[in-house]
C-alpha cells in the first residue's frame, strides 16, 4: 500500500449543556493541579503517532472497505465517506488513511474521524440516566427498593453501571455495555471529573472553600475538590458547584461533613465532558456519536 497513509492525530472537544444556575453570582475557587486534572478528564487525549509507526500498511486482506464501514456508522452517505478519507479526516489504527480500496477489520480497527473515536461496534450502547431521589444504583437490591435497573428494563441490552450515586443523591449516571469503557472510566488513572451542585448547611466562607481544595482528612484518607464555586447563599444554606475526580464512596457527603456544613441535597450534573443538560429525573437517553467519541477520548480510547 501507499507510504501516503502517515500517522498523526487530531481531537476536538465537544461542548455540552452547561447546568442550571441561580442568577445571583458566586464566588470560584480553585485548586492549582487540581485544574489540570478536569481539563484532562473533560477533552479527549492527543494520541501522535509513534514514529517509527509512520506508513504502517493497515490494510486487511478480506476486510470490509474503510468507506462502507465508515457509512455503516453513521458518518453518512459512501460517497461521503469516501471524500473524508481523500481529503485525510480518517485514521486506522494510528495512520491517516487517504487510499479508497484501504479495507479494514471492523471488530479490531480503531477509527478516528477528525481525531473523534468512531465506535464500530453496533451492539455497543452508552446512556445517560438521570437518577431521581430514592432509586440505588444497583441491578438488584434485596431490600425490595427500587433500583437503576428498574429505569431500564425497555433496554435489551445488558447494561452496567459506571459508578454510584447514594439513593439521597440524584443525577447522572452512565450505564454501557462496553467493559473497556466501564473500566477506563472507574479507574483512577485516568482521572475523570465530576460536576456536583451541592446544597449544604451553614455559610461557605473563603477559608472554608480553601480547606476542601487543600484537602480534608478523612478515615480513609485526604480527599480534595478541584474546583469549589458557590453560587448562592441564603436562609442559613449555601448552594455550591463543586468538581472532584475522587471515587470513594459518598465522598462529597463526607467531605463537608469533615468541615462542619452537612449536604442535604446533591446532584451530579456532569461525567467528564457528559452533561446532565436538561435530562428529566427517570429518564435516558443515548449518548451521540460525537459525545460517545469525546467520552472514549477523554480515557485515551
Amino acid at each position: 500500500m501507499s507510504n501516503e497513509r502517515r500517522g498523526g492525530s487530531r481531537r476536538e472537544s465537544s461542548g455540552g449543556q452547561q447546568p442550571r444556575r441561580p442568577a445571583q453570582g458566586g464566588k470560584n475557587f480553585r485548586g492549582g493541579s487540581s485544574a489540570k486534572s478536569r481539563a484532562q478528564a473533560n477533552a479527549p487525549r492527543r494520541r501522535p503517532a509513534k514514529p517509527e509507526e509512520q506508513g504502517r500498511d493497515v490494510h486487511v486482506e478480506g476486510g470490509v472497505r474503510l468507506q462502507k464501514v465508515l457509512a455503516q456508522a453513521g458518518l453518512g452517505s459512501r460517497r461521503a465517506s469516501e471524500e473524508m478519507i481523500a481529503n485525510g479526516r480518517v485514521e486506522v489504527d494510528g495512520q491517516i488513511v487517504t487510499e479508497l480500496g484501504v479495507r479494514i477489520d471492523p471488530a479490531t480497527a480503531v477509527v478516528h474521524v477528525d481525531g473523534l473515536r468512531i465506535q464500530l461496534d453496533q451492539a455497543k450502547v452508552t446512556i445517560a440516566l438521570n437518577k431521581p431521589l430514592g432509586v440505588v444504583s444497583t441491578m438488584d437490591d434485596p431490600k425490595g427498593r427500587p433500583t437503576v435497573a428498574d429505569l431500564i428494563r425497555n433496554r435489551e441490552e445488558r447494561l452496567f453501571h459506571v459508578g454510584r450515586l447514594d439513593a439521597d443523591s440524584e443525577g447522572l449516571l452512565l450505564l454501557t455495555n462496553d467493559g473497556e469503557l466501564a473500566n477506563r472510566l472507574s479507574h483512577p488513572k485516568y482521572e475523570i471529573a465530576k460536576t456536583y451542585l451541592v446544597t449544604v448547611e451553614g455559610e461557605i466562607y473563603p477559608r472554608t472553600a480553601r480547606e476542601l481544595l487543600k484537602g480534608v482528612e478523612l478515615d480513609d484518607g485526604v480527599a480534595k475538590m478541584d474546583a469549589v464555586h458557590v453560587l448562592q447563599q441564603i436562609d442559613g444554606f449555601a448552594m455550591l458547584e463543586v468538581v472532584l475526580h475522587e471515587g470513594r464512596n459518598r465522598i462529597v457527603r463526607r467531605m463537608f461533613d469533615a468541615v462542619g456544613h452537612p449536604v442535604t441535597r446533591l446532584v451530579r450534573t456532569r461525567i467528564g465532558p457528559i452533561p446532565l443538560g436538561d435530562l428529566k429525573a427517570g429518564r435516558t437517553r443515548v449518548l451521540g456519536r460525537t459525545e460517545l467519541g469525546t467520552l472514549m477520548g477523554a480515557v485515551d480510547l
